[in-house]
Order: C-alpha cells, then sequence, then structure tokens
C-alpha cells in the first residue's frame, strides 16, 4: 500500500470521503461529518495520509504530532471497500508516520455509541485510556461522549 500526503487541493476530495464512510453515524447526528474548510484547517495542524486506487482516493487518515503523542482521526475508507484491511494499512500507516516523528503514543478518540469501533480498534493493540465531551460544535440527537484510545508505538 502506497501513501502519499494530502495536498490542500485535495480537500473536497477527502471531505467527500470522510462524508461517505462517517454515514453510520447519521443515527445520532445528522450533518456530514466535514467539509473541505474544514479539511483545510486540519492541514495547518497535521497532515492526511491518503491511498488512492486507480486515481480515486480510497482511504485516509489524519494525523497530528502532539509532543510524544500522535494522534490520528477520520479514519476513512470507501464504502465498497471497506473491511478489506484498508483501514487496518492506514492506521499502520498513521503509527509509523508518528513513529518516525519521534512519538512514543499513539491516541485517538471515538463517539461512544458506534459500539462496533472498541473492538477494532482493540484488536490493533489499542486501549480505552479516558472519556472526553463531544464536541459542542456537533449537534447530536441523544446524549454521547468521546471514548480515547491510546497505544505505546514500539
Amino acid at each position: 500500500m502506497k501513501t502519499r500526503v494530502a495536498e490542500p487541493e485535495d480537500a473536497e476530495d477527502i471531505a467527500r470521503l470522510v462524508n461517505a464512510a462517517f454515514r453510520p453515524e447519521r443515527f445520532f447526528i445528522d450533518a456530514d461529518r466535514t467539509n473541505p474548510e474544514k479539511v483545510r484547517a486540519l492541514l495547518q495542524k497535521g497532515k492526511f495520509l491518503l491511498v488512492e486506487q486507480v486515481g480515486i482516493l480510497a482511504g485516509c487518515v489524519y494525523v497530528e504530532l502532539r509532543g510524544e503523542r500522535g494522534y490520528f482521526g477520520l479514519l476513512a475508507v470507501d464504502p465498497g471497500l471497506q473491511r478489506s484491511g484498508l483501514g487496518s494499512r492506514l492506521v499502520a500507516a498513521a503509527e509509523e508516520f508518528c513513529h518516525a516523528a519521534g512519538c512514543q503514543f499513539m491516541d485517538l478518540t471515538i463517539v461512544n455509541l458506534r459500539t462496533e469501533l472498541p473492538g477494532f480498534y482493540n484488536r490493533l493493540g489499542y486501549t480505552e485510556s479516558g472519556i472526553l465531551p463531544f464536541p459542542s460544535d456537533q449537534q447530536a440527537n441523544q446524549p454521547c461522549h468521546l471514548v480515547k484510545m491510546s497505544k505505546p508505538l514500539t
């Protein structure tokens, strides 16, 4: 799997892919997960690693360096390619990116209502490490919070 770092002109494609991949969240939040402006803002703080297949964006993950800790989020795989292992490979690429930059740990957050996600991340070596409030800029239609998961990068 070959990844590349996103450029600002990739923002629309990234937003489209993330919104398609995050459609399962529509049961608790009736809005797109992101938009090109938010993607461009994230590109000012971190990077998106992209995977393309036949010139079409197949998957992405956002990575951010935070001292000795790396963070990844917005892991998105084209719905037609989910369950192919591409998501796990993107997580590995994010971990490699952060480890190469000197990070000793990797963090992520998931919303507690996505009950299928802890098992996926547990299989990749992540354990729950805390709870955070749900972002105030997103309007959920039911009570929810974020679950922080972490793992050492060795």
